[in-house]
């Protein structure tokens, strides 16, 4: 992928006869990920023979001429805006963030802009050689808006194909530190409930007996913060839209701070005195943060590892718990 049209030439070899044309692309042009490929085929970028074929499941016959034009990239639709952001790492293939509570992942209806994309688009600019045809990153995973830490996004094809291969195969490494209600016992466990949309209110989602998706949460208490409260890290086998925050609710300890899981904080801080009852109540996300991300690099194959401290935020909240 490129800023200008790239065209390759292949001949199907005898082997290849009645092979998929979308299998056979993939496989001699690595660097376009199988769905860029398919993309190709439909828009017409594909000849066999000098013949438009747009169908991705044409048989191949052996000896045939195949072509594949790819278009030079176009500027992404979401615009590039100036936002700060904290890189971890950045190469050739990808960029790793620690992603502030409070900044949006992907531009959507309520939030069009001033989001993570728009940021690294902004952040990347030619460097991006485009996702399915646009220079823009390549979003494989996501953060709630007011969860914080590590992050990646791709900055090719390629690297979007294979990263998102890891997430789909639950090969990614992924902590999270929590600040929980209470303390959970056993100290360690794993909570392994499955989660889907509440029957009561679609808005949220659940632990459920039957239906939803398989979902496993590792948790290990790291220490206690005062008498109310504790510091927990989970890892996540799987992973389900809010599923730390459900698992930890469902086991009887919500996040703190979690707007949609957890209820009762005010009860909970009846005895404290005003000043700390006042600033733990302040604290307006869920107290949950993606401490440590680990992947095979795309290009090289090797296992890597990003971590990110907890925010000052969250050590601010810590310590007024603390105190109690």
């Amino acid at each position: 992928m490129s800023n200008v049209e790239t065209r390759h030439a292949l001949v199907a070899a005898a082997a290849d006869a009645g092979e998929r044309l979308d299998r056979l692309l993939a496989r001699d042009l690595p660097q376009l990920s199988r769905s860029r490929i398919k993309s190709l085929i439909q828009a017409g970028q594909v000849a066999a023979d000098g013949a438009t074929i747009a169908n991705p499941s044409y048989r191949v016959k052996p000896g045939q001429s195949l072509a594949v034009v790819v278009p030079a990239t176009v500027a992404a639709k979401p615009l590039g805006q100036d936002i700060a952001l904290t890189v971890l790492h950045e190469d050739e293939d990808l960029i790793v963030i620690d992603k502030p509570a409070g900044l949006v992942v992907h531009p959507a209806a309520g939030n069009p802009d001033r989001t993570l994309v728009n940021a690294l688009i902004a952040h990347c600019g030619d460097s991006l050689s485009g996702i399915g045809g646009e220079r823009r990153p390549g979003i494989v995973h996501r953060l709630d808006k007011d969860t914080s830490g590590v992050m990646v996004a791709a900055k090719s094809d390629t690297a979007h194909h294979a990263l998102a291969a890891q997430f789909a195969d639950h090969s990614i490494d992924r902590a999270y530190s929590a600040v929980v209600w209470g303390r959970p016992m056993p100290l360690r466990g794993t909570i392994d409930e499955r989660i889907g949309r509440s029957r009561s209110n679609r808005k949220k989602m659940a632990v459920l007996t039957t239906g939803g998706k398989t979902a496993r949460t590792h948790y290990k208490v790291l220490r206690s913060a005062g008498a109310l409260a504790s510091l927990v890290e989970c890892r996540l086998e799987t992973g389900r839209t809010h599923q730390i925050r459900v698992h930890l609710s469902h086991l009887g300890h919500p996040v703190v701070g979690d707007p949609v899981y957890a209820r009762g904080a005010s009860s909970r801080l009846s005895k404290a005195d005003a000043e700390h009852r006042a600033a733990i109540l302040a604290f307006q996300r869920q107290a949950l943060h993606a401490h440590l991300l680990g992947f095979d690099h795309p290009r090289s194959g090797k296992r890597v590892r990003f971590t990110a401290s907890i925010p000052q935020d969250m050590e601010d909240l810590l310590e007024s718990l603390e105190s109690l």
